[in-house]
């Protein structure tokens, strides 16, 4: 007789965790759209998923879109002050 291994409590909290960030996700999508929208969004999921409809490869990210140079780091060259700058007299 085979008997199957338990899992460990580690991978039911893993699946804990995932199930409560589904849900919630849910929540959020069933706050944002109306119920025929959602009912679209099902449909094309299904699609997607059977194989009737190509996944979309590179999504548009809008964020990147907004924001080109978030987290674009670039060094100056020119090394910082070693000594205080001289004030110019006014004259």
């Amino acid at each position: 007789m085979l008997v199957s291994p338990q899992k460990s409590s580690y991978c039911n909290y893993l699946e804990e965790k995932i199930m409560d960030q589904i849900s919630r996700f849910v929540i959020w999508l069933c706050s944002k759209f109306s119920r025929e929208q959602l009912e679209l969004i099902v449909k094309e999921l299904s699609d997607i998923l059977q194989g009737r409809k190509e996944f979309p490869v590179n999504p548009k990210d809008v964020f990147r879109e907004k924001h080109p140079n978030y987290r674009d780091f670039h060094v100056d060259s020119t090394p910082p002050l070693t000594e205080p700058a001289k004030k110019k007299n006014k004259t």
